[in-house]
């Protein structure tokens, strides 16, 4: 079962919600970051690129269903997360992915480099590290040919590949989400602004990455042929008493429900990493994360995770954030991958903190945060399912 939900300021051991007032700080230095879909938009008008909203999927498969409905049986419903790998044009040339291809292949051994875009820096570097010390190699951060090797194998896996988009996957709903917490809270979910975004998070990407694999005229839509990073599909998973959906959130993000189990989690302020281990010891992940500020610096100690909640709804006080506005009233925002911890929030027996997602993943390791821990939606997905109440979280400087 999810643990019971309540407001900030509830009793230990209960999965208590997220401190607000620590995400609303850690935006303050990348509030301009949360224009980037408005300038996508831009971009995207820029360069023909057409991306199927929520409203024009809804009223043409609403259209179609009222004239074919009577005249054929009902079929049986598609899986919106089968994305069905196209075959290569004939005579394409080779494809200059080899950064690509060791970021895509780091993300399936769990050794994130956070967004998958094609490009070396400081998060490819650290993921190379981490998997080069759990296989026995020097960490030296450097994709060299034992790196390869190690990380390819011998029938290396393609960096990106053709899919065509599922129709079910392109319905939405889709949203406009406002920056007012309130206005927030009248939504019915913080789900996805467009398809652009939902098929970006699907892929560990970018919508602007997506934009930069694709010809700038391409259509985005149910039915149309994208270049993706090669992330696999992940069937729905069957989870008892799954009554929030979860099963379909691992299968939207690429993330097998199966994970090796952690013993413990140990988060870095100096390197911005979370890193999980084995009974044994033994490093088994490691994703990169956003960890306190000066204000809400993280933690120092060694906590217990207390619970998880999947797809959380977030209870909003304003009486205890230090930088609500006067005017802010109590509201309950509905979950979704873009509300203000994300898909999860994995619940620690110091008040008010925890590791969670984020609607920002391009902010990961780049901005601070109000004491808790931030990771991809899709990396926080995974470390969900690799821990377990009672597991210990050792935060060190």
């Amino acid at each position: 079962m999810l643990p019971r939900r309540q407001e900030h300021g509830g009793k230990a051991g209960q999965a208590a919600f997220p401190d607000l007032a620590r995400f609303l700080f850690h935006n303050r230095e990348s509030i301009a970051l949360k224009n980037h879909m408005l300038i996508l938009a831009l971009l995207c008008s820029a360069c023909n690129m057409t991306v199927t909203e929520a409203d024009d999927s809804a009223q043409s498969d609403a259209a179609s269903h009222q004239t074919k409905a009577a005249a054929r049986p009902a079929a049986p419903e598609a899986d919106p997360y089968a994305f069905v790998v196209v075959p290569e044009p004939a005579g394409a040339p080779a494809r200059d992915e080899a950064v690509l291809q060791a970021q895509v292949a780091l993300d399936r051994a769990g050794f994130s480099p956070g967004v998958l875009d094609g490009k070396e820096g400081m998060s490819f570097t650290s993921a190379l590290k981490g998997f080069q010390d759990a296989r026995g190699l020097p960490p030296t951060g450097r994709y060299d040919a034992a790196t390869a090797k190690a990380l390819l194998g011998d029938r290396p896996q393609p960096a990106s590949w053709l899919v065509k988009i599922p129709s079910a996957f392109a319905k939405g709903p889709f949203f406009a989400i406002p920056k007012d917490l309130n206005d927030q809270a009248r939504l019915p979910a913080l789900g996805y602004r467009n398809l652009l975004e939902k098929l970006a998070e699907r892929f560990h990407t970018r919508p602007e990455v997506l934009m930069a694999l694709n010809r700038p005229d391409i259509r985005v839509g149910a039915g149309s042929t994208l270049r993706v990073p090669a992330i696999a599909n992940q069937p729905v998973a069957r989870i008892e008493g799954d009554e929030r959906g979860w099963g379909e959130t691992l299968a939207s993000l690429g993330v097998a429900k199966e994970q090796p189990q952690a013993d413990h989690v140990v988060v870095d302020k100096s390197d911005g990493l979370l890193r999980a281990y084995d009974a044994q010891n033994r490093l088994i992940a490691q994703f990169p994360a956003t960890t306190g500020s000066q204000h809400d610096p993280l933690p120092i100690g060694t906590w217990e995770i207390k619970g998880l909640s999947r797809n959380p709804d977030f209870h909003y006080n304003p009486d205890l954030f230090w930088d609500a506005s006067s005017t802010d009233q109590k509201a309950v925002l509905k979950s979704g991958p873009n509300g203000p911890v994300g898909v999860v929030w994995i619940d620690l027996s110091k008040p008010h903190y925890g590791i969670h997602g984020t609607p920002e993943p391009q902010t990961i390791g780049r901005t601070e945060s109000h004491g808790c821990i931030r990771l991809t939606n899709w990396d926080a997905a995974r470390l969900a399912q690799m821990v377990q109440s009672g597991a210990k979280a050792v935060f060190q400087s």
